[in-house]
């Protein structure tokens, strides 16, 4: 069944493009003989949101929304090594992942999750400490940062480390728009924060504000070679954006959007439909620097080519048919990892939804 719409979405690839704004060229590409190329490495899953992986031991971490860290071991076996109860509420739950830089000698991770009180839904990021000798669940949380507005919609939720180790946040504005322009509040931002959780000096606003008037940021990337910071970020009824984030910057949502900002920062790419973009990641291949995201709404994987000017030269459907895509991953030894999310209220799961599969990005390239 899952061939079949691979192969049905491989012919079809060209004609699936969304209009742009920007006048940059288009087109589809072959997708590549799903039985060759195409792997399922896990499926019947709940809603898998983010990954990271410990290269050195070929580990694959994932989160489900449901509130569970699991591992794909070098074996290729599945298992739950913590989990935790958490808001489990339209966009809710257990987010965001990020392995520590120095996790060979440590073993932290980072996670992003919602919670409930009397007061609301809000969301923390955590780091789990091992506890004793190795073992499933064996795990301690250590609040790093707590009180980021929630909501059943726009949590953000993506964290990733950048090049300069710290940790950078994305949050979403909660359902409450105004909060967006408010530096004193984490809604509707990217942050960053060391890795115990203190905030750097060079951060713009004296607190974990890196940069404001974001509506709802799901997916950070770093270009390979300059290190600048890319943010994908949902918009209100189309006006979706790829953002090339500046410290300190205000990206102007609620007073601006997407193609009509003027008095603040504009997007390097806006979509004219909605195509809601998510998890981000960087490859160079073939000679080039790519940039895949994946789409909720677009039910692809996008790719853009940048030159060496980072001037957008061409955007892709890259592939389709996996229907609503959460998250992509790029390894070190050349893979492309990508998480769908069909089972997240919104989609149409297929019998074995939710997966994980991957495709060498060199056999792209043959």
């Amino acid at each position: 069944m899952m061939m079949n719409r691979l192969l049905i979405a491989g012919l079809i690839a060209g004609a699936t493009v969304m209009a742009l704004l920007l006048t940059v060229p288009r087109g589809g590409i072959p997708l590549p003989e799903p039985e060759k190329r195409l792997e399922v490495i896990a499926r019947n899953l709940e809603v898998p949101w983010s990954m990271d992986m410990d290269h050195d031991d070929g580990i694959l971490y994932f989160t489900e929304r449901v509130g569970r860290l699991n591992i794909i071991d070098k074996d290729g076996n599945i298992r739950t090594i913590y989990s935790r109860e958490v808001a489990n509420i339209g966009e809710a739950g257990l987010l965001g992942l990020a392995l520590d830089p120095e996790f060979k000698s440590n073993g932290y991770i980072y996670l992003y999750y919602t919670y409930s009180t009397e007061s609301g839904l809000f969301n923390r990021v955590v780091r789990l400490e091992k506890v004793g000798a190795d073992g499933d669940g064996n795990y301690r949380e250590h609040v790093l940062l707590d009180g980021i507005p929630g909501g059943e919609i726009h949590n953000g939720g993506r964290i990733k480390f950048g090049p300069d180790g710290m940790l950078y946040i994305a949050t979403g504005d909660a359902g409450r728009a105004e909060l967006a322009q408010d530096t004193d509040s984490l809604a509707g931002k990217i942050l960053r924060i060391r890795k115990d959780g203190s905030i750097p000096e060079d951060n713009p606003f004296n607190n974990a504000v890196y940069s404001y008037g974001h509506r709802n940021v799901q997916g950070l990337a770093w270009h390979p070679t300059s290190k600048n910071l890319y943010a994908t970020e949902h918009g209100p009824v189309a006006n979706d954006e790829i953002n090339l984030i500046i410290k300190g910057a205000n990206y102007g949502w609620p007073i601006e959007v997407c193609s009509k900002a003027e008095r603040y920062e504009r997007s390097i790419l806006c979509y004219t439909v909605s195509i809601a973009p998510a998890g981000a990641a960087f490859a160079e291949y073939g000679g080039n620097t790519i940039l895949f995201y994946a789409t909720l709404r677009g039910q692809h994987v996008e790719k853009i080519l940048f030159d060496k000017d980072e001037s957008i030269v061409r955007i892709e459907n890259f592939l389709t048919g996996l229907g609503r895509v959460r998250d992509v991953y790029v390894s070190k030894d050349g893979y492309l990892y990508i998480a769908t999310s069909n089972r997240d209220g919104r989609g149409i799961p297929a019998g074995d939804d939710d997966k994980i599969v991957r495709v060498r990005l060199i056999d792209l390239t043959n």
